[in-house]
């Protein structure tokens, strides 16, 4: 397996591109959704890190970002969220979704509990926080939402059908967003591959994600938080004006869709 990128943006890389935007991200306590906030307030915008229990505060100047905390499965809560959001920074322009959970057992053993608890924080909490902050990203109009689905969503195996169908979801329900929301919001989806984050490797041994699941991939490795923030700063900046209802694979060449 080949060693990880050193491709790290430089500040002088990033200044300004997402300057003035005001953004939304949930999980941004660790992960995925952590690297993404981290970015963004580097790239310039201010940052609501949303979680089930409240992140540490993002660097950057201290009116640059705010801790909020909402478990996403309760819609009053993430409303409270998305209406601290706004009042602090003054509006909302963008969301990204990248709050999620994982499953592994296979679909004959699964608890209905379970399954229930997968499509609940996944697809209906992405949902709640969408609709949640809708009347505030058509208010600033030029919107964005970028919602994180997985791989998964698309090329699925085995041991993960409630993990797959609630991302499968996410990809469906964005694309209808893209159009139903058009032209002041603009909707698409991320879907990471394995990304080097706490929930990977809480499922994966270091053993086996370096013989076994790097080599899946064409690059012959997972993925790093960074490079899935990077995309997700494309899909919430004027560079990607005229794109909308697309599905991004950012998954190192496993699914090739």
């Amino acid at each position: 397996m080949t060693a990880h990128p050193p491709f790290l943006p430089t500040d002088a890389q990033i200044a300004e591109r997402l300057a003035g935007r005001r953004i939304l991200v949930t999980g941004a306590a660790s992960g995925i959704g952590r690297a993404i906030g981290e970015l963004f307030v580097r790239a310039g915008a201010r940052v609501a890190a949303l979680d089930r229990k409240q992140p540490e505060a993002l660097a950057g100047t201290a009116d640059q970002s705010i801790a909020c905390e909402a478990d996403i499965t309760d819609p009053e809560a993430v409303e409270r969220a998305v209406q601290q959001a706004v009042s602090r920074f003054g509006g909302l322009d963008g969301v990204v979704n990248a709050a999620g959970i994982a499953n592994t057992d296979w679909a004959d053993a699964i608890s209905l509990e379970d399954w229930k608890r997968v499509i609940d924080v996944n697809l209906t909490g992405t949902f709640n926080v969408c609709r949640a902050a809708l009347p505030h990203l058509r208010a600033a109009g030029a919107g964005t939402i970028v919602n994180l689905s997985s791989g998964q969503g698309l090329q699925p195996f085995k041991q993960r059908s409630a993990y797959a169908a609630s991302k499968a979801g996410v990809i469906a329900f964005s694309k209808c967003m893209a159009m139903e929301w058009a032209p002041l919001v603009r909707v698409n989806t991320i879907c990471p591959g394995a990304v080097d984050t706490p929930m990977v490797r809480a499922g994966y041994t270091p053993e086996v994600l370096r013989a076994q699941v790097g080599p899946r991939y064409a690059l012959e490795r997972i993925g790093e938080p960074q490079e899935i923030a990077m995309a997700a700063l494309y899909l919430s900046s004027a560079e990607s004006s005229f794109v909308t209802g697309i599905v991004l694979a950012v998954d190192g060449g496993r699914s090739y869709h």
